[in-house]
């Protein structure tokens, strides 16, 4: 029944077949992270019961927000499961780099530097640290712009942290240091909670009072633990990748040191307001739901990705990570070769979307980046992560990024319809 109906949408006896082989030899891989969900989802469940959220937390409130029972519950729920001493979780964060901005700008002072042990961030951070302007100088509310310096100590060629690099790098001046977790436009190594932690522990040793925060954007519940156990500050993500459970219509979170969320809160909204204002306007469900189903989602994304890893592998294409390779985020990178293979393979995403199915995404010059990227995401929220998508710069190696899946058999049927494009155009 399967191969029949994976026939009516377009896959030919080869593609099928290739699913149904890739399929079965993950039982027992998947079956891990299944009891992974499974704790994820019992430690969120716990959360919820003991701060007793209840019908009232749903219903929002509008104007200034004050007394939003809904939001300052969900803040503290959010809090037990990061194991934080406070969070900030509101619909005002737009995305995953405004509260990466927000973290940074209300923790560091000009004066200050910040340092990345772990090389180049995100592409959407360089403007905002002043690493890249708009090409005509201006750094438009950088760090940079505020007199907060930075450096960086790029990944050893195995991957390694360069400790020696590091511990040169860390002055009197360090006052931050910025740890992504997922690997953004690159193949490096994803970290790993240990690894991140053992990282820690080296930066304390070198300057015990420095402020570490995590980018833990698509990590979030693909481990059994968070980077806030690890002994970061700060914890930073947003809500349409993996704790809006594909739920959230928008927003972000930010976790860790009461003081460091205050400082957070008064950047977001004004000094001495705080995290006293900010309605929440009726979107309280979508964030409590999205959150409760969250685990189940991201095990959705994490078996969808090693799928693709061993699909593209079995195709002679190379991912990063390997098929075999232990997982600590939802994003799966395979280099193909050609710009004409990145655009085939983003179409097949977008053609096994629910929404928008029948249009062929464009390479663009999307904000934030260098080159031209190429986006496909059908999806229910726009951009988001967590649902069926990929994208990638228009450049050498011409790597293309895929993340999500809400679930693993709408992620397989993308996989595959991908393969099946490249195939129709005569490139596989």
């Amino acid at each position: 029944m399967l191969s029949e109906q994976y026939a009516k949408m377009g896959l030919d006896k080869e593609i099928i077949a290739l699913g149904e082989e890739i399929r079965t030899s993950l039982k027992n891989r998947f079956e891990k992270i299944d009891e992974t969900a499974e704790l994820n989802q019992l430690k969120v469940l716990h959360a919820m019961q003991q701060k007793q959220v209840s019908e009232a937390c749903l219903l929002g409130t509008t104007g200034y927000g004050y007394n939003d029972l809904g939001r300052d519950t969900l803040e503290e729920v959010y809090a037990q499961i990061f194991r934080a001493e406070d969070a900030l979780v509101r619909p005002q964060i737009t995305c995953g780099t405004h509260a990466l901005a927000l973290a940074l700008m209300s923790n560091l002072r000009p004066g200050d530097e910040l340092l990345s042990p772990v090389g180049k961030p995100y592409d959407t951070l360089e403007e905002v640290i002043g690493i890249r302007d708009k090409g005509n100088g201006h750094s438009s509310g950088s760090l940079r712009e505020y007199g907060i310096t930075y450096r960086q100590v790029d990944l050893l060629e195995n991957g390694d942290f360069d400790l020696d690099g590091i511990k040169a790098a860390v002055n009197e001046k360090t006052r931050m240091v910025t740890i992504q977790r997922s690997k953004g436009y690159q193949t490096r190594p994803t970290l790993s909670v240990e690894r991140i932690e053992e990282l820690i522990k080296f930066i304390r040793s070198v300057k015990a009072d420095v402020v570490i925060m995590v980018d833990n954007c698509y990590g979030e519940f693909v481990q059994d633990r968070e980077p806030i156990e690890a002994g970061a500050d700060i914890a930073v993500g947003s809500l349409i990748k993996n704790p809006g459970g594909g739920l959230c219509p928008s927003g972000g979170y930010i976790v860790g040191k009461k003081e460091c969320v205050e400082n957070a809160a008064y950047r977001l909204t004004s000094p001495g307001l705080g995290k006293e204002v900010g309605a929440s306007l009726g979107i309280l469900p979508a964030f409590y739901q999205g959150l409760f189903m969250s685990p189940i989602v991201t095990a959705s994304a994490l078996k969808t990705a090693i799928f693709a890893a061993a699909v593209y592998e079995k195709l002679g294409y190379k991912p990063y990570p390997a098929a075999d390779s232990e997982r600590y985020d939802i994003i799966q990178a395979v280099t193909l070769g050609s710009a004409d293979k990145l655009c085939a393979f983003c179409e097949g995403i977008q053609a096994a979307a629910p929404v928008d199915s029948h249009v062929t995404p464009e390479p663009w010059p999307m904000p934030g980046y260098d080159s031209n990227v190429i986006m496909a995401a059908g999806a229910f929220v726009s951009g988001s992560s967590i649902e069926l998508s990929a994208d990638g710069p228009l450049k050498e190696p011409y790597t293309v990024y895929f993340q999500g899946g809400l679930s693993f058999p709408h992620g397989a049927f993308g996989i595959l319809r991908s393969a099946q494009q490249l195939k129709n155009k005569g490139l596989l």
